[in-house]
């Protein structure tokens, strides 16, 4: 399975290995360095935070590289009148009886509690290609099941504001 992302996706992830790399590698192989002086490894507190934040860069990386190897490249355009990737929609949750705000991203861009929403949620999914006007039916996993009325829709783009997820 591949993840669909942007040429801007693409291009902070390559942004964010070359600093790991370049910038980041070396800091930390010279912490680890300083703190495997102070003794016995056995009792070296530091010596295994600093190994541990190594290896997590190195992980960063190479979960980074396997993203962009396997991705599938798409465009964010879509039709003036209907929900696309970027688009800030303001939906009228009936179940919650709440107006919300939400844009919809990629996978990697996602952010429940910034109201990012990915277009591979049930949010995202039910959202896409949609009208001002239309009713979406939104099924998540289990028996959680809502409607909501989309108000608005703002056109956006993939301006590179948005930054990309950490784990």
């Amino acid at each position: 399975m591949y993840d669909e992302l942007t040429e801007i996706d693409i291009q902070k992830m390559r942004e964010e290995i070359r600093y790991r790399v370049q910038e980041l590698r070396p800091k930390l192989i010279e912490d680890v360095q300083t703190a495997r002086a102070f003794g016995d490894l056995s009792e070296n507190f530091e010596y295994k935070c600093a190994k541990q934040e190594k290896n997590r860069n190195e992980s960063r990386i190479r979960y980074l590289e396997r993203m962009i190897r396997t991705a599938k490249v798409i465009s964010a355009e879509s039709r003036e009148d209907a929900v696309g990737l970027f688009d800030t929609v303001v939906v009228f949750n009936e179940k919650l009886q709440k107006e919300m705000t939400l844009r919809l991203v990629t996978t990697l861009r996602a952010d429940a509690h910034k109201g990012l929403i990915s277009k591979e949620s049930p949010v995202g999914k039910a959202l896409l290609g949609r009208k001002v006007g239309e009713t979406v039916h939104v099924k998540t996993g289990g028996s959680l099941e809502y409607d909501m009325v989309i108000r608005s829709i703002e056109k956006g783009e993939d301006d590179a504001s948005i930054a990309i997820s950490s784990f």
